[in-house]
């Protein structure tokens, strides 16, 4: 059975007074997959490990499945991991790597040899047993960490970036199998990734962390349409981020005054005057050649970035900003061009508000 995790005021502070996790809270659903999310050395993989109990918290509580176990052994937490270098033994065939952990466990080798031959069906290596590590591919490998890691029947399997060696178009298949086989299995999953779109398309729910500390939880939905803090929508896929002063536009309606020539109207905001952040993201805002009615933010195309399914403009406007601009490439026209005149609209209501 799966369980759930939760962490209270947990941080970790090592020698020297470094403090890698910094007073935590973190409610993780039974049967839930949970990605940490992060830059470099914000103290996702610190976090994973005191779950996985390889470090202990300096302050707080872990807890699985509502019992205590910040002081309980790793090798008593009953949870499956899974590395980014995979850690396979290159001296064992598939078969002994995989049934490695219910060895370990004292289990009879007809129970061994029947539950590894369950494992290696679930991540479609039936036949592969009498194979070392280096007879395999990457993305084989990867299967091979991922049954051992859930033939021991964990309560929660635990991820620390384990696609980050594969290729993109194998790591997207991997992302898909890692997915379904989590909710065959009904596993709790945490999941290390810097990867913003990794963590978007696997996710039920995602942990954005910054420096030690949470800057947000929410759904995929959540944290890319409605960025709660700077860092966030900064650091979730690309965006606009504008800082001004609210002010009036000519007809009372609330507005951003960005620079000298540059009003942004806004969605309602009940802040008094002063200063305040908003981001817009690049697919929100639509661009066509200026008619001079469109009341809009004219400017001018920078340079181009092709994507394939998406062009993506710089475009310069007034008082030397610039604002990236995403359009679907649906075939419907010829994409603009460097030093090509622009216009910009959106939506008010698409502009998020965000927190200092």
């Amino acid at each position: 059975m799966s369980a759930g995790v939760e962490l209270a005021g947990v941080s970790k502070v090592y020698d020297g007074g470094v403090r890698a996790v910094d007073a935590v809270d973190m409610n993780i659903r039974e049967g839930e997959f949970f990605s940490l999310l992060g830059p470099s050395g914000c103290g996702k993989t610190t976090t994973l490990r005191m779950i996985a109990g390889f470090e202990t918290p300096s302050e707080g509580t872990i807890r699985v499945a509502n019992v205590d176990v910040t002081d309980v052994p790793a090798h008593k937490r009953d949870m499956g991991m899974v590395f980014q270098n995979y850690a396979l033994f290159p001296h064992r065939n598939v078969r002994e790597n995989v049934g490695f952990g219910l060895r370990m466990r004292g289990m009879p080798r007809a129970v061994i040899a029947k539950k590894v031959d369950e494992a290696l069906a679930l991540v479609a290596l039936t036949g592969f047993g009498e194979r070392r590590p280096d007879q395999l591919s990457g993305g084989q490998q990867q299967r091979v960490a991922l049954a051992r890691a859930i033939v021991i029947e964990p309560r929660v399997l635990l991820c620390d970036e384990p696609l980050g060696a594969l290729d993109k178009k194998l790591r997207q298949t991997m992302q898909f199998e890692l997915k379904q086989l989590q909710k065959t299995l009904g596993l709790t999953l945490v999941f290390v990734t810097h990867d913003q779109e990794e963590a978007l398309a696997m996710s039920d729910r995602i942990a954005v962390l910054n420096d030690g500390r949470v800057e947000q939880v929410g759904t995929p939905v959540e944290i890319y349409d409605s960025p709660s803090t700077r860092f966030v929508a900064d650091f979730i896929g690309n965006t606009n981020l504008f800082r001004g002063e609210v002010a009036a536009d000519a007809s009372g309606k609330p507005a951003l005054r960005v620079g000298e020539g540059f009003v942004l109207p806004l969605p309602h905001v009940s802040k008094a005057p002063g200063s305040l952040s908003v981001a817009l993201r690049p697919e929100k805002i639509r661009v066509a050649a200026p008619n001079g009615s469109d009341g809009g933010v004219t400017g001018r195309v920078e340079s181009t970035n092709f994507q394939g399914g998406f062009v993506l403009y710089r475009v310069q406007v007034a008082g030397d900003r610039h604002i990236l601009v995403q359009q679907a490439n649906n075939g419907s026209g010829r994409p603009f061009a460097p030093g090509d005149a622009v216009a910009l609209g959106w939506n008010p209501s698409d502009l998020v508000v965000l927190k200092d």
